[in-house]
């Protein structure tokens, strides 16, 4: 369930019209529900009620501090896969013990911040990175605890370029390799072994991936058990989808029994990393329609928002629905969705049967809330839009607009120019 729904023929965000927060604040922003992303990260942690768990929110998918906040409040932790992600989850009030670093690329001045802060524990990705985490480790006089990422190989029927559990993806460990780097890692002084990390994609729409992942991990916590290598941490990553169009994925309770099934006779702590499934469906991009354009093969909708603030269309040929803001009469029409910038792929719908939106009427493009803002840039010097959180009938800015003088903050033109 969403907090975006009609009111005499207006959209709202719960009790606010969406209208009223396009006048005061301007076009486009990111607008999201505290009510909806309040309930999804309830739900998806009610699901696991009764067992031991964990959820850390996978911070990739927003990263905005309200939204961090609300979820430390609620008791969440947090994946993170960067010195920046930490930076922010900090300072949303999320406690280090609470806080997994993931991701293949770490630095080590990254690593030296996380191992600094205490954080509950890094997922290895590989043998070079855990000798680096053992070495950084040693200089700071600390253990680091850790997890190795095992690659199960296991097709998560999703898109390939958000498919991560392949032997042929640059993420993880394969299962005969991790053993060793068990064993390394149990040797080296620096390194306190803690758990077994499995991740194999993002907008997985059904239970069956998932399944065959943890069987394939069970097992191989069950070998390393008998290598007298005791395993605290079962990180089961996160992957479940949402519903864009006609996609129909597990609910949040089907997918938990799946999983606590399958542990229930295992000793460990599960560590779950949710990020679409709770935030995607609770954010909205809201823009404004600039032009229509009458091409010689199809018809354009141009408005203010492009693939710089939303870039899921041109990158995946993700589908988002388009809404009117205020419901439109007339018959629907076939267009292309398009924004200002100057790509070709600079679309938001492409042969999309829409309302027949006309210049200055406002749009909602859905599902928005997760890798929306988080992969904006200012491509063709566009600025950055605002972020907004309604509660009940009130709203706020939870991230100003850029202005022009944003744009070339820490640049600087050398004295031989």
């Amino acid at each position: 369930m969403h907090h975006f729904n009609y009111r005499d023929n207006e959209l709202y965000c719960e009790d606010v019209p969406i209208k009223l927060i396009a006048e005061k604040v301007g076009t486009p922003f990111y607008l999201y529900s505290h009510a909806t992303l309040k309930r999804h990260f309830l739900a998806f942690d009610d699901a696991f009620d009764g067992t031991d768990r964990l959820v850390c929110f996978s911070a990739k998918a927003n990263t905005n501090l309200a939204v961090l906040k609300l979820f430390a409040n609620l008791g969440g932790g947090l994946d993170i896969v960067s010195g920046g992600e930490l930076f922010r989850g900090l300072k949303a009030g999320i406690t280090p013990e609470k806080i997994v670093y993931s991701g293949v690329g770490k630095r080590k001045d990254e690593i030296d911040y996380a191992l600094s802060e205490g954080i509950l524990m890094f997922n290895i990705e590989s043998l070079e990175e855990l000798e680096i985490i053992n070495d950084r480790a040693r200089l700071l006089k600390k253990k680091a605890p850790v997890a190795i990422r095992v690659n199960p190989d296991v097709d998560p029927k999703t898109h390939p370029y958000i498919s991560t559990g392949l032997k042929k993806n640059k993420f993880g460990i394969n299962t005969e390799a991790a053993i060793e780097c068990y064993k390394i890692a149990g040797e080296l002084k620096n390194i306190d072994v803690i758990g077994i990390d499995c991740h194999i994609g993002s907008q997985i729409t059904e239970a069956e991936p998932f399944k065959d992942a943890l069987n394939s991990i069970k097992a191989l916590i069950n070998e390393l058990g008998g290598l007298n290598i005791d395993i605290k941490y079962l990180d089961m990553g996160g992957g479940l989808g949402i519903t864009y169009d006609n996609e129909s994925p597990p609910y949040p309770d089907e997918y938990a029994g799946s999983i606590i099934q399958a542990i229930e006779d295992m000793h460990v702590k599960l560590i779950l990393e949710p990020g679409r499934v709770v935030v995607g469906n609770a954010g909205i991009l809201v823009a404004k329609v600039l032009y229509r354009k009458q091409g010689k093969a199809k018809e354009f909708v141009i408005v203010d928002a492009g693939m710089n603030d939303l870039v899921r269309p041109s990158l995946y040929d993700a589908f988002h629905a388009i809404m009117p803001v205020v419901e439109l009469e007339g018959e629907q029409i076939v267009a292309d969705v398009v924004g200002p910038i100057c790509e070709t792929g600079d679309f938001l719908a492409v042969d999309r049967r829409i309302a027949d939106f006309r210049q200055g009427n406002l749009l909602a493009v859905m599902s928005a809330g997760a890798y929306g803002f988080v992969m904006s840039s200012n491509y063709c010097s566009r600025l950055k839009v605002a972020e907004v959180m309604v509660r009940n009938d009130e709203f706020h800015v939870v991230r100003a607009r850029q202005n022009y003088e944003d744009l070339i903050e820490g640049e600087s033109i050398p004295p031989f120019l």
